[in-house]
């Protein structure tokens, strides 16, 4: 009994502390898996690759990474200053925009307060009231020299705010160098991390954790395929449907709609906003023919092509779905939105593992 106690109250802390360990340490812990996923991914592609050459793993893992990588330079060296130039009217289009909708829904006596556009985008008869009542300034001040705590206090929030953006740059360059060195590193050498993870296992559960971990890798290889081919579709229609309409900044609409194609429901919705959004200064009937093509799109993402391309990776309930993501979203931001399907199915595989080999035993029993 003594034992026993010792043993579960041993358990209780470990799983205590891991979760305590999870919470801090959440936003590393998903940027490896992050990695993990990208390393899943190139493995799925060098091995459809293997199906039809015949080369070592290194040779077509070099080959997929070029081929990759020469998509996105062609990308960036064709489209680069499109995307940024669209990218800078799609800003100013959507800052409008939102203005108009809150300046409507304000003459119709709809409380807009919980809108929050910035402070350059609130510059409006509350910025004029401002600029009226702010104090004139006085004659003697004009030829006369800022003192030295001004050009300290000037200085020092200079100082702030481009130390603040080079931090922020580099954390985020940092986060994407993570990503593939990890991605990289996994595709490289699969074989060396599935059997390390399985030394950590005890020899009388190895088995069973075979089954789970090569379970969980087709899963996610098979997702990740149908996941890209998904959003390819999504993106291609939607560039197109909105360049045939006349919507500006269709090239970047459509890479963004492709993109946010990763997150289900949610990315959706988003996408279909900022459309609609970008829609609005050309017109209401540009904006509904965008609503339209929006929900055309919508329709053929959810119930033709996910369906055939991922009825065999995953069966996991709408609404089971959409709770984990906005649980996930709340709890760790966008890192957990984005991951939640990845993390949703592993769960599932987990489940199903249980409920396949562990009932029987317990009913032989």
């Amino acid at each position: 009994m003594a034992w026993a106690i010792g043993v579960g109250g041993m358990g209780v802390v470990l799983f205590t502390a891991a979760l305590v360990f999870t919470w801090y340490f959440a936003a590393t812990l998903l940027l490896i898996f992050t990695g993990m996923l990208l390393g899943v991914g190139l493995n799925a592609l060098t091995n459809a690759l293997g199906r039809r050459v015949h080369l070592p793993h290194a040779v077509r893992l070099a080959i997929v990474c070029s081929v990759l990588a020469a998509l996105l330079a062609g990308v960036a060296y064709l489209g680069g200053a499109t995307i940024a130039e669209q990218a800078s009217v799609l800003s100013n289009t959507i800052k409008s925009q939102i203005s108009h909708v809150r300046s409507f829904l304000e003459t119709h006596g709809i409380d807009t307060s919980f809108f929050d556009i910035g402070s350059t985008g609130s510059a409006g008869p509350s910025s004029s009231t401002d600029t009226a009542s702010a104090p004139a300034p006085s004659p003697n001040a004009h030829g006369q020299l800022p003192g030295a705590g001004a050009l300290a206090s000037s200085g020092g929030a200079i100082v702030s705010q481009t130390f603040k953006l080079l931090f922020g740059a580099i954390s985020a360059v940092g986060n994407i160098f993570i990503v593939l060195f990890l991605g990289l590193a996994f595709a490289a050498q699969p074989s060396v991390y599935h059997d390390g993870l399985l030394f950590l296992v005890p020899a009388k559960h190895r088995l069973r954790a075979t089954l789970i971990i090569d379970r969980i890798g087709e899963t996610l290889e098979r997702w990740l395929i149908a996941q890209i081919i998904v959003m390819l579709a999504v993106g291609v229609v939607t560039w197109i449907g909105l360049a045939v309409i006349g919507i500006p900044g269709s090239f970047i609409l459509g890479i963004q709609a492709g993109l946010l194609a990763f997150i289900p429901t949610v990315g959706a919705i988003i996408a279909g906003v900022v459309v609609v959004l970008a829609s609005l200064a050309s017109g209401w009937i540009p904006a509904l023919s965008a609503l339209i093509l929006f929900l055309g799109v919508h329709t053929m993402e959810s119930y033709v092509l996910t369906p055939l391309l991922q009825r065999q990776a995953l069966d996991i309930p709408p609404a089971t779905l959409f709770a984990f993501q906005i649980l996930l979203g709340v709890v760790f931001g966008i890192w957990g939105l984005a991951l939640a399907l990845p993390l949703v199915a592993i769960a599932k595989v987990m489940i199903d593992h249980f409920k396949t080999y562990e009932a029987p035993r317990a009913e032989a029993a």
